[in-house]
């Protein structure tokens, strides 16, 4: 099969099982501002944001590395358990620690002692599936990744509606029955992480198997070399984390005790609506990913990277034009208490940084295939500190504004840099004029649409249906070439 062609089926396929959770974020944000008011909200995106940063350090990049060293592997056994052992380790060590000292872990992330048995089992069911997912991926099993991802999706949504929606309910019409028993009122934010709880521990449930089935052998030469490649990787992973969340907190703990919480609820709902962009670049990296490891030692892989970045522009620009076009629209579906609206402004900002971001880990390819990760690290760290010093230089005149600028300015130095030195180890023959022209057009258009016609959707959509026009005017010969193509 064509490479690009499979590269999209299989990106198809994980972007389902990308998207939902994701997705899951979205549908939810008009249910939790329904139940909650905004302080409320505030405080789970806070608690959600210390998640992808505890994550991330339980991962410590052996995903990317098992990526890495089960594609070279003689014996790929020995790299699956000792991945498995060593997550099971640190995951067992991890919840030992966090147990014993959970009161002044709670008092140091500002997180109510009541939520933290919650937080410690969500973040360890979450760990223990990491190797068994990275191998449903390593031997292109997408179906089953897929399944038993949206199976989560499915789960934590529906416990989601029942407690916060129907449970109310059901309790008021039986005073004294099963549901007025198990309902508690003002407890919204442990129903949501017991229902978070809950479906982890089914996902895991379904990918036990890859534990029980092989002979355990730690193999601490291969775990060495694992170790080596994935610290770097980490590294990166937290500076990305810092970038992605670490916004909220600082906005939590440098605003006015009395307005900090509510402002993080309007932030945090209102750039829900990036999500798209964000669910497209996702996607996009989980079927990427293995096919650079794959594809690196195939004849000139580097005009195939290009080719997919080229692509990856041109769908992120018209996702971008069109998220900003149809952002008035949106926030009626998803954020539709008005609260909330007045963080909107932020909307184009944050999404053109999550564009960055995905192109960012397209151009990414050349430290991965090159081992030389510690480049990862050293660019994602340029990318937090500037995170870091934006926020808090700025947040106490600009409030969210600042934290948004900074997640731009951040995500855009990581693209450039990667760049620059990526044409130094492992040169890729991008299009420039393409890269630059679609992005471009994207952008401007966007800015008129929102900041200059306050988003006046008579015009917003005329100038898409122009972009739309010249994509398909200048790609639909390349799109056919790799779509129509017939295989032999």
């Amino acid at each position: 099969m064509n490479p690009l062609k499979k590269l999209f089926k299989q990106t198809a396929v994980y972007g389902l099982a990308t998207v939902l959770p994701r997705m899951l974020n979205v549908i939810l944000v008009p249910i939790y501002t329904e139940v909650m008011p905004p302080g409320s909200y505030g405080q789970v995106i806070i608690i959600f944001s210390y998640f992808a940063i505890f994550n991330v350090f339980l991962a410590y990049g052996m995903e990317t590395a098992f990526f890495r060293f089960y594609k070279e592997a003689n014996n790929r056994k020995k790299v699956v358990t000792t991945a498995l052992i060593s997550i099971l380790g640190s995951t067992l060590f991890f919840l030992i620690f966090g147990l014993w000292f959970r009161t002044g872990i709670a008092g140091l992330l500002k997180i109510p002692l009541e939520y933290m048995g919650y937080f410690m089992g969500i973040l360890v069911l979450d760990a223990l599936v990491i190797i068994p997912f990275a191998w449903l991926r390593a031997n292109e099993k997408p179906k089953r990744y897929a399944m038993v991802k949206i199976l989560n999706v499915i789960i934590n949504l529906g416990l989601n509606v029942f407690f916060l929606l129907i449970l109310p309910g059901l309790a008021q019409s039986s005073s004294a029955g099963f549901f007025a028993w198990i309902y508690k009122s003002n407890f919204e934010i442990s129903y949501i992480l017991i229902s978070n709880l809950i479906a982890s521990a089914v996902t895991l449930f379904l990918m036990f198997r890859v534990y029980v089935r092989r002979p355990y052998v730690f193999d601490i030469v291969i775990w060495n070399r694992m170790i080596r490649y994935a610290v770097p990787v980490m590294i990166a992973g937290i500076a990305f984390t810092i970038n992605e969340v670490l916004d909220k907190i600082m906005l939590e703990r440098l605003l006015p005790a009395d307005i900090a919480s509510a402002e993080v609820g309007k932030y945090g709902a209102c750039i829900k609506l990036a999500v798209f962009m964000t669910l497209f670049a996702t996607a996009f990296r989980m079927g990427i990913e293995p096919f650079f490891f794959n594809h690196s030692d195939s004849k000139n892989p580097q005009k195939a990277y290009a080719q997919i970045t080229n692509y990856f522009v041109v769908l992120g620009s018209i996702i971008l034009l069109a998220v900003v076009v149809f952002a008035d629209v949106l926030k009626l579906l998803f954020v539709r208490n008005e609260a909330y609206w007045e963080a909107m402004s932020v909307v184009p900002i944050i999404l053109l940084a999550s564009f960055f971001l995905g192109i960012y880990h397209n151009l990414s390819v050349w430290y991965k295939v090159t081992d030389r990760t510690k480049f990862g690290a050293y660019i994602s760290l340029i990318g937090a500190i500037l995170t870091i010093i934006i926020n808090l230089a700025l947040i106490q005149y600009f409030g969210y504004v600042a934290s948004a600028v900074a997640t731009l300015a951040a995500y855009g130095s990581m693209m450039l840099l990667s760049f620059y030195f990526g044409r130094m180890y492992y040169p890729i023959p991008y299009n420039f004029r393409k890269i630059i022209f679609y992005l471009g057009i994207s952008i401007l258009f966007s800015t008129v649409s929102f900041y200059i016609f306050d988003r006046n959707l008579l015009i917003g959509v005329s100038l898409l249906l122009i972009f739309l026009g010249l994509v398909y005017k200048l790609e639909i010969t390349n799109l056919k070439k790799v779509f129509m193509k017939k295989e032999r």
